[in-house]
């Protein structure tokens, strides 16, 4: 008879790529426990509930390139969590707005982007506002230690999700190979702003009434959406979420969220066609991601990283800078370790 430590996992961080990993393990019939410093699952796929609205921080919506995560997608769409958008997309640079167009499938959570990753959570047991600090054992017998010295464990394999640098810290004293892996896995921070409107932007001209999301030429600011023409949300007021540049978020890593937002903010007000003025926002906020994404694979990399110690990296801790990577990165280590288990 199997013990059931020979095949239980311990996936530290409950973003897509942890859950995608332990749904995986469990549709082999593998025991997988989820950790998550939060309160609850999401990863970059968070929103936060503000008293007049909903907004998203991280990504704002998902594409689909890959047949795998197709069929997973439409099983969302199936469960209500996911639905087609943007439907209008645009592009602006020097206050000239034109549409943007292509061939790929995009999709939001609904009502919220964190909506997909609670489905995906549904059956899991997940141990919520809970820091990892360090591990502790050996190959086959892992002990998690939480940051108020609480022991979780012992699991057979633990799979890290978290970002590169917070990775390296919890594998370098057991696992030199994973850790000069970790080294060569760079993350960049970047800031995410909202700000709340009391009535409805002004109309553009020549661009669609309800406007969606657009793509911003500026060194400041790269990306818009108005949170209440997202999927489920028609019930709330104007809002916008603004996503800052990676490099101009890491020339201000350390600046207040007052400063952040009011610049991101001017940074779309700039980018208006000529003579639209945007009211004044009724609240401002923002968000900083010290660690937002880790930067493109290079060609051939695996998507995730396994280790003969049992312990294993994969999405943000393994180069998987879309929510589709991370899943996938997530999914395929899942299935491995299943394939693998005694």
């Amino acid at each position: 008879m199997r013990s059931p430590l020979s095949h239980s996992t311990a996936i530290i961080g409950a973003g897509i790529a942890g859950l995608a990993c332990a749904r995986a393990l469990d549709a082999g019939g593998l025991p997988a426990t989820l950790f998550d410093k939060a309160r609850g699952p999401g990863g970059r796929m968070s929103s936060r509930r503000l008293p007049e609205a909903v907004v998203d921080l991280g990504a704002q919506f998902f594409s689909v390139r890959d047949p795998d995560f197709g069929r997973q997608v439409e099983a969302w769409r199936r469960a209500g969590c996911a639905a087609p958008w943007p439907a209008s997309l645009w592009s602006a640079e020097a206050g000239r707005w034109q549409r943007h167009a292509d061939d790929l499938a995009r999709f939001a959570g609904a009502p919220r982007m964190s909506a997909v990753t609670r489905h995906l959570a549904s059956g899991l047991e997940v141990v919520a506002g809970t820091r990892i600090e360090r591990l502790e054992g050996s190959a086959g017998r892992w002990t998690l230690v939480d940051e108020r010295g609480a022991r979780h464990g012992p699991f057979a394999r633990v799979v890290i999700t978290a970002p590169s640098p917070q990775a390296q810290a919890l594998v370098a004293p057991h696992d030199a190979a994973l850790a000069a892996a970790c080294e060569t896995v760079v993350q960049r921070p970047c800031w995410a702003a909202w700000a709340l409107f009391d009535a409805p932007l002004p109309a553009l001209p020549g661009v669609d009434a309800d406007w969606q999301a657009v793509r911003l030429s500026d060194p400041r600011l790269r990306f818009v959406t108005r949170n209440q023409l997202k999927p489920g949300r028609g019930d709330q007021g104007e809002s916008l979420s603004l996503l800052a540049n990676l490099a101009w978020s890491e020339a201000r890593l350390e600046d207040t969220p007052e400063s952040i937002a009011e610049a991101l903010l001017e940074a779309f007000r700039e980018a208006l066609p000529p003579g639209v003025h945007l009211p004044a926002p009724s609240a401002l906020g923002a968000h900083r991601w010290r660690y937002a994404q880790p930067e493109e694979s290079g060609v051939g990399e695996a998507d995730y990283r396994l280790s003969a110690s049992g312990l294993a990296l994969c999405g943000d801790g393994w180069r998987a800078p879309r929510v589709e990577d991370a899943w996938l990165s997530g999914h395929h280590l899942g299935e491995a370790l299943a394939a693998d288990a005694p």
